[in-house]
């Protein structure tokens, strides 16, 4: 059964995958029967012919004969589909329908085996708790006015302190209750100073935890949208540490088409215009309190008030598109039930009163500085698109005009895939071409077939027959490692490849201590047969020390190591349980079935 196992869930490894073409739908668009036939007229059109388009669940794939018709596929697929759709290159695996029947199916080769492009994601969590707090000042002030409570003040100061002032100790008092009750994330704490009832509250340790978490964890969400959209097949996105992403993109050798769109956090903001304070005041450097100076993409300054009234958290959908009357480019946006119930009760409230839409950006670049040096430079940019005036009371859906029609399809696209919860930046870049990739594929499978064959040489000149059992075992032992990665579609990886010569080389100790524990039993007067028996007994507690003790290592590599070190944590651990089982089990099958019932005066080892 564990041979069968072996063969089995590793024999698909041995086809030979063809190229082949991925379409999923991105966000709200579907592919179904007619997106088939579409894709197949679009193929017909340039002049190639598939070998097989499969609708399977959510995604199309078509199959070629050549990576030249792969590539003209590609390029003519993302043409007609347009940006609702994501395509991309993909290997497509030959493994017969009887193997792919029980589950079985080849190895995914990592970026450092295939080729692409990694990328070392940081992210602000300062700026993510900042805006969290902003939102806590504008909140506490509708909080106050709704319950009567008469404050002077509430400013977020620049140690991250939320600063109430009020006229009386009644009212303050009143204040500490309700932000109790209401707001439990804010720690209060009363102060006073010049004359005033101060309370100052910041987010709790435990508040400031779980926001860094679900940062991390609804950006990774957002990043994964926005690859689905470059067409990337069998990306890898992870958290590595406690602010970091990984973001690692097989196939792509072009890495500035995924910088721009990885590395931006765009997104909008739409604020109410501070009609009511004069603009040349905020010019001159005194900008009134709840409001603050922003500028037209002409440099034309404008006054906005603070508080935000929808951010990108609340689209749900974006496309590019044209304005009927004067034929420029638009940006269609539809909001969630929450925005549009906002949007609906704000255009309300403002009729005749002027709203800006924002545009937001960060990003990373990378500069020379003096010295020669590459140097990250983060910037960010706030700029006004338009400013209306609202003529009316609006639903779920508006439209923003004032961009260029390839700005509107990125903005489109960005806002599609969904806003980050905070600002990341690129740390780290790396580019690993085809070749580099097939390189590494060919070295370490030599490092493996090379090693193989000196353990194997080893083994027989040393132990002769006994030596051809465990050569045998360790063959089972690389099949089963193989099948198992294979089962649990598991990414190979270099630091993977050298986890398994280094379980090639720590699969035969088992072998030579039950051997040389059988030796000394033969020098010790015993009987062959005792001699085999109490060898592979007396070897057993030695054999399962010795590997747990380096599985406890593999374990505790993979649990605070990260990347190619989880990978080759993964690949020695498998390797050390499946040598285990090979070593003292499938060999002393192996040599019973040799010696077991048989008289014997001695025996080659």
């Amino acid at each position: 059964m564990l041979v069968s196992f072996g063969v089995i869930y590793a024999s698909p490894n041995l086809y030979v995958a063809e190229p082949g073409v991925q379409v999923i739908g991105v966000r709200n668009a579907e592919v179904n029967e007619q997106t088939v036939g579409q894709i197949s007229r679009t193929l017909e059109g340039e002049g190639i012919s598939a070998k097989s388009i499969e609708l399977n669940f959510d995604t199309i794939k078509a199959r070629f004969s050549s990576e030249q018709e792969q590539s003209i596929a590609r390029d003519a697929l993302k043409e007609e589909l347009g940006s609702a759709y994501g395509v991309a290159l993909a290997d497509m695996p030959t493994t017969p329908s009887w193997l792919a029947n029980m589950g079985a199916a080849p190895m995914y080769l990592g970026l450092d085996l295939r080729g692409g492009v990694h990328f070392l994601l940081q992210v602000d969590m300062l700026e993510a708790q900042k805006k969290v707090e902003e939102n806590y000042e504008d909140d506490l002030k509708k909080t106050f006015q709704e319950d009567n409570i008469r404050y002077v003040s509430v400013r977020l100061g620049k140690t991250n302190v939320i600063e109430s002032k009020f006229k009386s100790e009644e009212d303050r008092l009143k204040a500490l209750r309700l932000i109790e009750v209401n707001y439990p994330d804010l720690s209060s704490l009363e102060a006073d100073a010049s004359g005033r009832f101060l309370v100052r509250s910041r987010l709790s340790e435990t508040a400031v935890s779980a926001l860094r978490k679900a940062a991390v964890k609804k950006n990774i969400t957002a990043l994964r949208n926005r690859i689905d959209q470059l067409g990337v097949s069998e990306p890898v996105i992870q958290q590595q540490g406690v602010d970091r992403i990984v973001v690692q993109l097989p196939g792509v050798q072009d890495p500035a088409e995924a910088k721009k769109i990885l590395g931006k956090t765009a997104t909008l903001e739409v604020r109410l215009v501070d009609e009511t304070n004069d603009l040349s005041s905020s010019i001159n450097g005194r900008v009134p309190v709840g409001s603050k100076r922003y500028f037209y993409r002409n440099g034309a300054p404008i006054l906005l008030k603070k508080r935000l009234i929808l951010s990108g958290e609340n689209i749900v959908d974006a496309a590019a598109g044209f304005d009927s009357q004067s034929g420029g480019p638009t940006v269609n946006i539809k909001l969630d039930a929450k925005g549009g119930s906002i949007w609906s009760k704000v255009t309300g409230q403002n009729i005749n009163k002027r709203m800006a839409v924002v545009y937001v950006e960060n990003s990373t670049t990378t500069k020379i500085d003096a010295d020669g040096n590459e140097k990250l430079v983060r910037s960010k940019v706030e700029e006004v698109i338009t400013a209306p005036v609202i003529r009316g009371q609006l639903g779920k859906s508006f439209q923003i005009t004032g961009v260029e029609s390839k700005e509107s399809q990125e903005l489109a696209l960005l806002l599609r895939a969904g806003s980050l919860a905070a600002p990341v930046y690129i740390v780290e870049e790396r580019t690993i071409g085809p070749s580099m990739g097939a390189e590494n594929i060919e070295k370490g499978f030599k490092s493996v077939l090379y090693g193989f064959i000196a353990v194997l040489i080893f083994m027989i000149i040393f132990y002769r027959v006994f030596g051809t059992v465990a050569s045998f075992a360790l063959v089972l032992n690389l099949v089963i490692i193989v099948g198992v990665l294979s089962l649990l579609q598991a990414t190979l990886t270099l630091p993977g490849v050298a986890g398994m010569v280094l379980t090639v080389g720590m699969a035969v100790d088992a072998n030579v201590l039950i051997f040389e524990r059988i030796r000394e039993e033969l020098r010790a007067g015993n009987s062959p047969q005792m001699a085999i028996h109490r060898g592979y007994d007396n070897a057993f507690s030695t054999i399962i020390d010795a590997n747990l003790t380096t599985l406890i290592a593999a374990l505790v590599l993979f649990n605070f190591g990260t990347g190619p070190i989880q990978g080759f944590a993964i690949t020695l651990s498998i390797g050390i349980v499946t040598s285990m089982i090979t070593a003292i089990f499938v060999s002393r099958i192996l040599v019973n079935l040799v010696y077991g019932n048989r008289r014997l005066d001695g025996f080659s080892i």
